[in-house]
């Protein structure tokens, strides 16, 4: 089979590799449709590490058609259409039995300590199987539209963590796809108007498409005016940012009102740092806080909303890549001129 194997930093090629066997209490995947994150667009780069071998199959965000099913596995049968939650809960540990599987003391995750989805076919682990993270998608839907349940369930977990509520007015920093799922997210949980900036003009105009009221570009306008017009100047509910930029961390906090709440949803390069004001903080009230992966529970959430027709997909992502356009897909995604690359077989 053929898939693209990671060797470090800025090496990835597609190659001729055996395909997986399976034991009895496994299951063999053919990928249909699997997503480019920016979390891959940082292990290319080097940027993100742990867990990440090399060489391996990278890759978490997929769907596809059972190929195999282990002589043990119930519930399944080849032919059958599934989502993969890449994220595997121990179950055991402390975070686990806390309500925050998601931050799992012992977590593995396919596309990093399994075989992930850029290749034609994928091994899911008993460890996977017996934690639910095998889930059947509807008929209805296509493969194109249900990849993007993994991403989707992440930022619904950020949502709950913003605590999005009826009449805010929440601003987005980066309208990448994750940026244009906290946009329809945040009107779906009652969000007055949702505010995005954007330097990029084809993402903001797709943030309007998605149901932002504004989408700026903040190196032309004043990001901080348009929110004191839109709030008659008590600052916005909630600012989510979806561009792990530590330099525009100090930014948000000012953008907030009295009482608001800062989600730090982007993962951020380890070690950089970011300089904020702790006097404004501490004098309004801010909270801040920050977003990891997702738990099972979101998945279901996610794929729900994608099986009503609630999210427009299509303009979360870009279709029309091949497993052999794999680094072209990761380099679209990095400078901006992709949404969220998609890659069929």
């Amino acid at each position: 089979m053929k898939a693209a194997i990671f060797h470090g930093p800025g090496r990835l090629k597609v190659e001729d590799v055996i395909k997986p066997d399976i034991e009895e209490n496994e299951v063999l995947l053919r990928v249909n449709a699997s997503a480019v994150c920016g979390t891959d667009v940082r292990i290319f780069e080097g940027k993100k590490t742990k867990g990440v071998r090399t060489p391996s199959v990278i890759g978490h965000e997929l769907v596809g058609t059972i190929e195999e099913v282990g002589a043990s596995v119930a519930g399944f049968s080849k032919g059958d259409r599934v989502g993969v939650m890449p994220v595997i809960p121990c179950r055991r540990c402390y975070y686990c039995l806390n309500k925050r599987e998601n931050v799992c003391a012992n977590r593995t995750a396919i596309g990093y300590e399994y075989d992930g989805g850029f290749a034609e076919y994928v091994k899911i682990p008993n460890a996977a199987l017996s934690a639910g993270n095998l889930v059947k998608i509807p008929d209805h839907i296509t493969f194109e539209e249900a990849v993007v349940t993994e991403p989707l369930a992440c930022c619904i977990n950020g949502q709950k963590k913003a605590k999005v509520k009826m009449g805010d007015v929440v601003v987005v920093m980066g309208g990448g796809p994750i940026g244009l799922m906290h946009v329809q997210l945040a009107k779906l949980s009652g969000a007055k108007s949702v505010i995005l900036s954007e330097p990029i003009e084809h993402r903001r105009e797709k943030g309007l498409a998605a149901g932002a009221k504004y989408a700026i570009d903040p190196n032309q306008e004043s990001l901080k005016d348009v929110v004191s017009r839109e709030t008659d100047t008590l600052g916005a509910d909630v600012v989510i940012m979806a561009i792990g930029v530590p330099a525009l961390v100090n930014t948000g906090i000012g953008l907030l009102k009295k009482g608001g709440t800062l989600n730090l949803f982007a993962g951020f390069t380890k070690g950089v740092l970011s300089e904020v004001d702790p006097n404004v903080i501490h004098y309004n009230e801010i909270t801040i806080n920050g977003t990891s992966a997702l738990t099972r529970a979101d998945y279901h959430e996610a794929l729900s909303l994608i099986s009503s027709g609630s999210i427009n997909t299509a303009v979360i992502t870009t279709t029309g890549y091949k497993l052999e356009n794999i680094e072209q897909a990761i380099l679209d995604v990095r400078n901006g001129s992709g949404m969220k690359t998609v890659i069929t077989q």
